[in-house]
């Protein structure tokens, strides 16, 4: 798959939904939005923020908002693509260049425009309070302070993920083996996850 670079790009790798999404586009531009390329696809900021992508597949194109779910929605239009995962985004999607309200459009975008401008925005969950080792992890520490030392040394994040690691193992020769493992990457300060980056 080709790297887009501009929204001139990603317009001419549209053959279904170009004119569509040329007009949608027309609007985006009217705005006080900067035109932007995030994970290949045209994303609209203020602020460098991002409040609006654009984009096509196979059976639809549309709008994604990316703060969504503070969109009033009079039409009822936006759906959550992803029920359960997604908190705030909402999609917006067209069959046809038909679809297309451009008053409606345009008062969904200076509707999330001022949302943006007013701080409007799902914030990350907290993290989890408390770090519980499992013993093994626990004793394999204690027994080597260098080990320890460089442990604590990671995020809380990267020490939840080593944790896991252990504890998921159901045989205690598997927690054994995982000690072993995860032991030269300890000392290296590289997490468990972090090749896979």
């Amino acid at each position: 798959m080709k790297k887009i670079n501009n929204t001139d790009e990603f317009m001419a790798a549209q053959t279904e939904w170009q004119d569509g999404l040329k007009q949608l586009r027309s609007l985006l531009v009217a705005t006080e939005l900067e035109e932007t390329i995030k994970w290949g696809i045209p994303v609209y900021t203020i602020n460098n923020k991002n409040v609006v992508g654009l984009s096509a597949f196979k059976d639809y194109f549309g709008l994604w908002f990316y703060q969504g779910t503070f969109l009033k929605d009079p039409a009822q239009v936006l759906i959550n693509a992803q029920e359960g995962k997604t908190k705030g985004m909402r999609q917006w999607r067209f069959s046809s260049e038909e679809d297309i309200d451009p008053a409606l459009v345009t008062a969904y975008l200076e509707e999330a425009i001022q949302n943006q401008k007013d701080g409007k925005m799902i914030r990350p969950a907290k993290p989890k309070k408390e770090l519980v080792l499992p013993e093994e992890l626990k004793q394999f520490l204690v027994e080597n302070n260098q080990l320890s030392a460089a442990f604590e040394q990671f995020t809380i994040g990267k020490r939840r993920e080593f944790s896991e690691y252990i504890r998921e193992a159901k045989r205690a020769a598997t927690k054994v083996q995982r000690l072993e493992k995860i032991r030269p990457m300890i000392l290296a300060g590289e997490g468990l996850n972090d090749r896979y980056k």
